[in-house]
């Protein structure tokens, strides 16, 4: 499909809730389409995207294309200020 965005549905973290919300309101407002990929449904979900972030710690939300990471809620947001999303997400 391409865009993937890991994410979690279960979280007492107010923090990662918003910067979740936030990305997606982005990707749609953009009219990207991506994936959503459900952390919390199990721990192998959750120990691929640490995987392939290279980070053991990472926490959602987690941005990809197919298997190239992309980046975290950070990178994302710098590259919204920047004007820059569809290079950072890798489609252009």
């Amino acid at each position: 499909m391409g865009v993937k965005l890991y994410y979690t549905t279960v979280t007492a973290s107010r923090t990662v809730k918003s910067q979740q919300a936030e990305v997606r309101r982005i990707l749609d407002t953009k009219s990207i389409k991506y994936e959503l990929i459900d952390i919390s449904v199990g721990e192998k979900l959750r120990d691929e995207m640490r995987s392939k972030a290279g980070d053991p710690s990472a926490v959602p939300p987690q941005i990809f294309n197919e298997d190239q990471y992309c980046g975290n809620y950070d990178m994302f947001y710098e590259a919204v200020e920047a004007d820059t999303v569809e290079q950072f997400l890798k489609l252009a």
